[in-house]
């Protein structure tokens, strides 16, 4: 005698007030096809002439939820001295197999105006 079905259950994501959440079987592939922000942070950047050029230290989401600036940590050893530089994501040419920033140089990105965090957010 078999209990149950052979076939997985499907179960309805978890609602947190009124938003459902986690994703649902046909969103998975969405998923699938984007990068790991955890894979993002701390990777290399290049120019196009595949010179290394700086390391994504960090990843601003804006208020609607999407990806907004990368901030680019340039020069430094160690975490000193480095200088912070917001880039936003659409001026990336590439993500992988390489983070690719066209016409960038270390220099041009020392010359931007630091990126400060502001106090009480994220």
């Amino acid at each position: 005698m078999l209990i149950g079905s052979a076939l997985p259950q499907q179960k309805e994501p978890p609602v947190a007030g009124s938003v459902t959440l986690g994703v649902t079987v046909e969103r998975i592939d969405v998923v699938a096809n984007g990068w790991r922000a955890s894979k993002l942070i701390h990777a290399h950047v290049y120019n196009d002439k595949d010179q290394k050029i700086g390391i994504v230290g960090d990843l601003i989401i804006a208020p609607d939820g999407s990806l907004s600036v990368a901030i680019i940590d340039v020069g430094g050893f160690l975490g000193m001295g480095t200088h912070h530089v917001a880039i936003p994501v659409q001026q990336f040419s590439q993500v992988t197999p390489k983070i690719i920033l066209p016409g960038a140089t270390k220099d041009a990105l020392k010359q931007l105006p630091e990126f400060k965090y502001s106090k009480g957010k994220g």
